[in-house]
């Protein structure tokens, strides 16, 4: 009698250990947090490939820009990507967390855009060109035009710069500041606009046929971190979901489905 409960135990023992297995595979579900859109699609696209290769990345989708790290800080997530270094590091500051950038996702590049012209040589003296009214994408898109050479800007400005801060503007251009979202729009008005790449897609624009200057691909606001618990920055499995991020079947995806809007950040 002794021996076949013994035999049976054994029997018993590997359907356990594969329970035990399963449960195992759950506890590794990575989850990851996203915005809705653009950024979430891609890190959808990042869960198929990682099903592939072993991984279980389970999507969290946001509506507000502040809840996904939040969210990370307090453990509900194990990674999140949709922000730019500078959001970031102003969270950390802001919060006392201790969040890091453990690779990046894509790229969103501010760029600026015009119907009447095809290069920035090509705008004439005192051209209108629209920028955004709003502190952040306003200092963004006065340091692209100083990146250009359009404009140049006082010595001592950082990365808040308005237009008052313009030290040199050789072609007296006039900056009329419109909300970001109506950008678009005021491309039939204007010589050129400055517009960022989440309106350049809900606009239907084509940056391969109306942008004549983008962001360079090291832009600090362009690149999008994907961002972990500084504890976790050296995690093994993170860094493999970071190689999928960069992996040609995501490159094969945002190419197809966004046709040169959004890049993946090499």
């Amino acid at each position: 009698m002794l021996s076949k409960k013994i035999v049976k135990l054994l029997c018993t023992l590997p359907l356990l250990l594969g329970l035990a297995a399963c449960n195992n595979d759950e506890a590794k579900t990575i989850k990851i947090g996203a915005t809705v859109g653009p950024h979430a699609e891609v890190v959808e696209a990042v869960a198929v490939e990682a099903e592939k290769q072993g991984l279980n990345v389970e999507v969290v989708i946001f509506s507000d820009y502040i809840t996904p790290n939040a969210a990370l800080a307090d453990g509900s997530l194990d990674m999140n990507s949709y922000q730019h270094q500078p959001f970031l590091d102003n969270f950390n500051t802001n919060s006392e967390q201790k969040l890091v950038s453990v690779g990046q996702s894509i790229l969103m590049r501010m760029g600026i855009y015009s119907s009447k012209y095809q290069s920035i040589a090509d705008l004439p003296d005192q051209a209108r060109i629209s920028i955004p009214n709003d502190p952040t994408n306003g200092s963004r898109a006065l340091i692209l035009l100083a990146d250009a050479g359009l404009i140049a800007l006082n010595e001592n400005t950082a990365a808040k710069a308005t237009p008052y801060d313009i030290a040199e503007n050789p072609k007296q251009f006039e900056f009329v500041e419109v909300e970001a979202a109506q950008l678009p729009r005021t491309l039939d008005d204007v010589d050129a606009s400055v517009i960022t790449m989440n309106y350049v897609m809900s606009s239907g624009l084509n940056p391969a046929e109306q942008g004549i200057y983008l962001e360079s691909e090291d832009a600090e606001f362009a690149v999008m971190q994907i961002a972990a618990r500084a504890e976790d920055k050296e995690n093994e499995t993170y860094k493999k979901v970071v190689e999928i991020f960069q992996s040609q079947a995501v490159q094969d995806f945002v190419s197809k489905t966004y046709n040169g809007t959004i890049e993946v950040a090499r």
